[in-house]
């Protein structure tokens, strides 16, 4: 048992909770779907009562339970961790997982970025040693203390992403995970129906400070207009302060960005040195979050010139500006369309990003049936934006990275003000439902094209870029 994640002695002490037999885990897990053998079941109440699904986890394999009670049909006999209240019990185990580990620990919360960030600081920090971080987007209640309570006992890093809906959400989670560094990459208008104003949620995201460990490093976005917020929560106590972003005043400034078709390059300034870095993602945004991600390496006091080699092994993952080539012929693969998939969530802020990106791409000419290849945006409503949220779709058609977008689908009634806002010749088609579509993007798009999918979560988006996709053609055995 020396391996396991969790034995049972470790389990009942850091919970408190009763076991009737010894056993050990090698992983945790909250969904049936997806447990592996040898995982600790988590029977959360959600939509569903995890108990309902406690013998159907031990029927695959799991070593052991968190429950509040003994399921109907599972004996009491078996490896179950008996506790209170499951969610707690969670909790309890990833504040255990935390005080047992020797990882130096980096949390990250933004309206925009935090999730990219997370997977920027895993690459930066894999040159490093071995790291822990969550697979998705594990930032709320539950995933906080699940990502802590999976945390192997000997890594030598950990990132944990720390999000919210409600005000009151971060700070507790943010003590749970106790960082040694913690960083803002943004804050924007998003889950504005939660809060009175773009103030409230900057005081939000700062709350992240309140989890360090004395004399630890807070960094955060110097470029906003509630920086002074960020700032002032970051100087209380025994902290650092760090600043990073585009003005000369950030401590970590970059000074000069080149947004190329498949990649970022920036040059940028610490201290007295200068620093030149590339993202292998276009953006600036990403360029700018990159700049707070070197300065965690630094904070953390990592080799600089390791630290920049490993930030240029990211890439963006699915639905977060991943880019791909859709052959839509098998032999000729200058017959392709580029699909920039960021369909897994919008806000303003974000959706101004990307189509900054959208805008940099290079169309392909003379390929399709149309001469011209074009660039293509496919968008979805942005939720829970409050009272202005019709006042915020209406805007994006004063981006300034609108004059070099060829054509705009929307998709939802809030895109459709969007939609009536736009100059004739770059109004697509407006549809209630991404399903609805989906069912035209064989006729939208054309060889050559450049097309951007995002939306909130909520709207489905990423069913338009499934269909994207079905729109390739096998590639041909080249070799054969």
């Amino acid at each position: 048992m020396s391996d396991a994640l969790w034995t049972a002695t470790e389990a009942v002490a850091a919970t408190g909770g009763e076991t009737p037999c010894d056993w050990a885990v090698h992983g945790v897990s909250i969904d049936t779907r997806t447990l592996a053998p040898g995982d600790l079941f988590v029977a959360l109440t959600a939509a569903r009562d995890g108990h309902d699904f406690v013998q159907q986890a031990l029927d695959k394999g799991a070593g052991a339970a968190l429950v509040s009670r003994v399921p109907d049909g599972v004996s009491p006999d078996a490896p179950l961790l008996i506790v209170d209240n499951v969610q707690s019990g969670l909790e309890a185990l990833g504040r255990a997982a935390r005080a047992r580990t020797r990882a130096q620990v980096v949390a990250v919360t933004g309206s925009v970025g935090k999730t990219s960030t997370k997977e920027m600081l895993r690459a930066m920090l894999a040159v490093h040693g071995t790291v822990h971080a969550a697979e998705k987007s594990y930032n709320n209640h539950w995933g906080v203390p699940l990502t802590l309570a999976r945390m192997p006992r000997d890594v030598d890093f950990a990132v944990i992403e720390i999000g919210m809906n409600h005000p009151g959400e971060i700070a507790p989670l943010a003590r749970m995970a106790r960082p040694h560094v913690a960083m803002v990459t943004t804050v924007a208008p998003a889950h504005l129906a939660a809060f009175e104003n773009i103030e409230g949620i900057a005081r939000e995201k700062a709350s992240i400070f309140d989890g360090l460990e004395p004399y630890g490093t807070a960094i955060y976005n110097g470029d906003l207009p509630v920086s002074g917020i960020l700032r002032e929560k970051a100087e209380e106590g025994r902290r650092w302060a760090v600043s990073f972003g585009e003005k000369a005043s950030d401590q970590y400034r970059i000074y000069r960005v080149s947004v190329q078709d498949a990649c970022t390059v920036a040059i940028a300034r610490s201290g007295i040195e200068s620093r030149l870095f590339k993202v292998m993602a276009p953006g600036r945004h990403f360029a700018v979050n990159a700049m707070g991600v070197l300065a965690v390496g630094e904070a953390l006091g990592l080799d600089p010139a390791l630290t920049v080699m490993g930030l240029g092994q990211w890439h963006p993952g699915a639905g977060r500006g991943q880019r791909e080539r859709i052959m839509l012929d098998p032999v000729d693969t200058r017959i392709s369309v580029e699909l920039i998939d960021d369909a897994y969530n919008a806000n303003p802020a974000s959706l101004a990003a990307s189509l900054e990106v959208l805008a940099a791409a290079q169309p392909r000419h003379g390929v399709g049936r149309v001469a011209k290849g074009r660039r293509i945006a496919y968008l979805g409503d942005m939720k829970e934006l409050g009272a202005s949220e019709v006042d915020l779709h209406r805007a994006v058609a004063n981006s300034p990275s609108m004059d070099q977008i060829d054509m705009v689908h929307c998709i939802g009634p809030l895109m459709q003000h969007l939609w009536r806002e736009l100059p004739a010749d770059k109004r697509g088609h407006w549809t209630e439902t991404s399903d609805k579509m989906a069912e035209r993007v064989a006729r939208d798009l054309d060889a050559g094209d450049v097309v951007l999918a995002k939306g909130s979560l909520s709207m489905g988006v990423g069913r338009v870029v499934d269909a994207i996709r079905k729109l390739r053609q096998a590639t041909p055995d080249l070799d054969g």
